[in-house]
């Protein structure tokens, strides 16, 4: 639910709320923007993300990514904070697989503000992603981890997500988001 007061930092921040029906359920939150009509050479995407006091362990993961499709094929640059593992992992989504990073996730702390950017890039020539660098408040790592793009056959789009995971208590949990920004040359 977007426009809301407080939380925020700015006056109107994003709720992403889950009520799973089951565990592990997941809801998904996305934007369609205009397709990105070349190869993305530096893409940033990045957010200030607030886990209010009492939701902090009702999380099994935390996602985001943003996601270019050209000429029917799909450049997924995505992440996911996974609590319990305590590590940040990165989306193939052409083996539709979670692949480990050496990035060690610390969990969120509630009930502030947390800064958090990912730098991507592609090659369309080689239909390869490349996961570059995740900051998670002012704290950088260069990971510089690779996979490759999948033929989906989709029309062109640029999209970004924001994905919430329940963990085995599927209890209802929200989260907040604010100054989301995406930039890209």
């Amino acid at each position: 639910m977007p426009g809301i007061a407080s939380p925020s930092e700015d006056g109107t921040s994003t709720q992403f709320s889950i009520k799973p029906s089951a565990p592990y359920s997941n809801a998904y939150y996305w934007l369609e923007h205009g397709p990105v009509a070349g190869q993305i050479n530096a893409l940033t995407y990045e957010f200030d993300l607030y886990i209010p006091p009492g939701m902090e362990n009702l999380s099994q993961a935390i996602e985001f990514e943003c996601q270019q499709v050209i000429g029917g094929w799909v450049y997924n640059f995505g992440w996911q904070a996974q609590y319990g593992a305590n590590i940040w992992r990165i989306f193939d989504y052409g083996s539709k697989t979670w692949d480990p990073t050496p990035v060690v996730f610390t969990p969120f702390t509630p009930g502030t503000w947390h800064h958090i950017m990912a730098e991507y890039h592609n090659d369309l020539a080689t239909h390869t992603v490349y996961h570059d660098a995740l900051t998670v408040d002012g704290v950088r790592h260069a990971v510089n981890i690779t996979h490759k793009a999948f033929n989906s056959g989709s029309f062109d789009k640029f999209t970004n997500a924001v994905q919430l995971d329940s963990n085995s208590a599927a209890k209802p949990y929200s989260v907040y988001v604010d100054r989301m920004r995406i930039t890209y040359r």
